[in-house]
């Protein structure tokens, strides 16, 4: 039984690690890097991801943060928005909606603890002007979604996240606060 126990806990915790076609190995082959890629809407025989919902438009930003931390700016729908992070291995890192950010863009820097570390201090820049996120890793996705709380909204929350972008910074941000945790 104890045998079987560790057997099933180290299955359980590599297979992860060593599956070949996880979320980022499937998006890499239709979107591109530093990038926001819509998917197309869910249908069961033809959906990239399991389980997505059909009530939801879906974007995705696949990135890598080795060339320098990028921009990320997301359109509030008029029903919901969520933004979530996952490092290249499916963990869950962060997310925030349309109801925390609190406005009606949801915009932040995403970089590595090194690149927010070697940010100038600006004493006039305070952590409410600039929401910066660490990423754990220097490769990941960056998942959007927006809800059409009916079906005849979808072409809405589509164009929703149509404008949203993910691009390298062209201008080094100031540096302020970052949360630590997930909202």
């Amino acid at each position: 039984m104890v045998l079987g126990l560790v057997v099933h806990l180290v299955s359980v915790l590599a297979l992860p690690r060593i599956a070949t076609q996880d979320a980022y190995s499937r998006l890499t082959p239709m979107t591109r890097l530093n990038s926001v890629t819509q998917l197309p809407l869910a249908d069961p025989n033809t959906s990239p991801m399991p389980f997505m919902d059909p009530a939801f438009a879906l974007a995705i930003c696949r990135y890598d943060l080795s060339g320098g931390p990028l921009k990320l700016t997301v359109p509030v729908s008029q029903s919901y928005t969520s933004v979530s992070f996952y490092t290249r291995n499916e963990i869950a890192y962060y997310a925030i909606n349309d109801r925390s950010a609190g406005k009606k863009v949801i915009e932040l820097d995403l970089m590595t603890e090194a690149q927010h570390d070697a940010l100038p201090e600006d004493e006039e820049i305070t952590a409410a002007d600039r929401l910066i996120i660490d990423s754990p890793a220097t490769t990941g996705l960056i998942v959007m979604k927006a809800l059409a709380a009916e079906p005849g909204l979808m072409p809405q929350a589509q164009a929703t996240l149509n404008a949203a972008t993910c691009a390298p910074q062209t201008e080094a941000p100031a540096k302020a606060e970052a949360p630590r945790g997930r909202r």
